[in-house]
């Protein structure tokens, strides 16, 4: 029997997939979040002095850039709780997973981003007596900062289509939504194709805000 698209279900498809987009942009900004707090730190510790501070923050980012984050969401959700008896709520889980795994990734954007900063500001800033420290925070880090919007855009719209993911660990985002949809009407062309649109929605939408964000950033620049 020929296939007939149904424009019905494909528009009724939206409103229930609503549910599932709440739930991935909560879990992209909440592991983003944390993922540029632990991609500050290894990013910094990647630029210390000290050797072990430096293999430490290294050892963690090659070992999450090297493995699959489908793998990395097994692992922590049905692997970790038999070590330590402790089972990890599928949303709380989720927010750990791509906030370790973005974070991987962020540490490489903050620390080439530190290091494209001239160094003789760096030397300006202790000449006058500012510390390290003093010459990171006012110095360095708000040019660093302002050099890692185009990057980090890119890193947030990665991690948003990441989350799709997460299915596998039962957490209700958008694309687990839309399988529980065609568990019913058994319509994959028209929930999928309907899931795709949002997602293309939700991407095109970051990408031009970043876009907007650098162009204004280089007008103020200039």
């Amino acid at each position: 029997m020929a296939f007939a698209f149904d424009t019905t279900v494909f528009w009724d498809t939206f409103p229930m997939l609503m549910r599932g987009l709440k739930l991935t942009v909560e879990i992209t900004i909440g592991g983003l979040v944390f993922g540029f707090l632990f991609g500050s730190a290894a990013g910094l510790m990647k630029l210390s002095r000290n050797f072990f501070t430096r293999k430490i923050a290294g050892v963690y980012v090659e070992a999450i850039r090297g493995t699959p984050m489908l793998v990395q969401a097994m692992f922590l959700y049905y692997g970790v709780p038999m070590a330590i008896g402790m089972r990890i709520p599928p949303m709380t889980a989720g927010i750990i997973i791509i906030a370790v795994n973005s974070g991987a990734y962020i540490a490489e954007i903050v620390r080439g981003a530190v290091q494209s900063i001239n160094k003789g500001q760096v030397e300006a800033g202790r000449s006058i007596g500012l510390t390290s420290a003093q010459t990171m925070r006012y110095i360095v880090w708000p040019q660093a900062l302002k050099r890692m919007i185009p990057p980090l855009g890119n890193q947030f719209i990665i991690s948003l289509k990441d989350t799709s993911l997460l299915m596998v660990i039962g957490v209700g985002e958008l694309m687990r939504t839309g399988q529980e949809i065609t568990s019913v009407n058994f319509r994959a062309f028209e929930v999928y194709l309907a899931v795709a649109c949002v997602y293309l929605v939700m991407t095109l939408s970051i990408a031009y805000a970043m876009r907007r964000i650098e162009k204004k950033l280089n007008t103020s620049r200039r």
